[in-house]
């Protein structure tokens, strides 16, 4: 078997409509997903002669690794008896950020397994998918989707108008179920009746392909959680807003904030003007699958 390689990208979110908790314990929700192009690279290779199973490597990152989890449940579902692998990945995306980004590691490895195995059947990659986490069938073909449920009920938008997204990292790391148990106690779950509302309206909004949808829908639930359990993101919040953005929230779980642009030449130039943080900011657009096979949305708004 020859090497194999996928692109991971991050995800942000464009509005999170947080509802009540279901039976197994998961949220209710309604986001829009967007992929950037802050991405991590994952590889499949031949593991070393003499290596009995499969392996991950990917520096800098300790403990379980949702990819290596993904190609053992594939392996599982489907009966792949092929011999063992390696993954490696390059972690650009940070780590437990509110990005997913174990979540595309575990995509683009499932992406890489059904290569090696010649399986295509992405319905059967989803639902073993849907068993790793919420944010993962979203990243077994990245795209803008619509997801509700969880997150693992997937409606795919159009693509956008590309914008510019200002990416600023925090040396803190959130652990997504503290900060879902921290907006339980805030009390911030929203009624089911808001949810359907909320998805009604964000469908209607971007069915055409704009950009963003309208800045009332942007909001994120979760964000006064997250800025409860790291009060210094309500800073960041203030420096981002201050660069110009049209809109900065904390994305998805926390604790990245990232401020929206109209063009990625305004999210680069915000960037600079916050060079000084540590760890440095990130200027990024939507990824689009022209970016590694197909073509770009035109429209106005495109960054260089």
């Amino acid at each position: 078997m020859t090497a194999l390689s996928e692109q991971a990208p991050a995800k942000i979110n464009l509005g999170l409509t947080l509802g009540p908790p279901r039976e197994d314990g998961r949220h209710l929700l309604v986001t829009v997903m967007q992929p950037v192009t802050l991405m991590d690279r994952v590889r499949l290779l031949p593991a070393a002669l003499g290596t009995g199973t499969d392996e991950v490597v990917c520096a800098g990152v300790q403990g379980e690794n949702l990819a290596l989890a993904a190609l053992a449940a594939f392996r599982a579902r489907t009966g792949w008896r092929g011999a063992p692998v390696r993954l490696e990945i390059d972690k650009r995306i940070p780590v437990a950020a509110g990005m997913a980004g174990g979540s595309a590691d575990a995509g683009a490895a499932l992406r890489l397994a059904a290569r090696a195995a010649g399986v295509r059947d992405d319905e059967l990659l989803r639902e073993i998918a849907a068993g790793l986490g919420a944010d993962v069938p979203a990243q077994v073909r990245p795209r803008r989707y619509l997801a509700t449920g969880a997150g693992e009920e997937l409606r795919a938008l159009p693509d956008a108008a590309p914008f510019g997204v200002l990416v600023v990292r925090s040396e803190r790391e959130l652990a997504t179920a503290d900060v879902f148990r921290e907006a339980d106690r805030l009390g911030l779950p929203r009624a089911r009746a808001q949810l359907e509302a909320r998805e009604a309206e964000l469908v209607a909004a971007l069915a055409a392909g704009a950009a963003l949808p309208p800045a009332e829908l942007l909001l994120n639930d979760l964000e006064p959680a997250a800025v409860s359990l790291v009060p210094e993101l309500a800073w960041t919040l203030d420096d981002v807003r201050g660069t110009g953005a049209s809109q900065a929230h904390v994305c998805g779980s926390g604790p990245t904030v990232i401020g929206l642009y109209p063009d990625l030449e305004r999210a680069r130039a915000a960037a600079v003007m916050l060079s000084g943080r540590r760890p440095a900011p990130i200027a990024a657009e939507p990824w689009y699958r022209g970016l590694s096979g197909g073509e770009r949305p035109s429209g106005p708004g495109r960054g260089a």
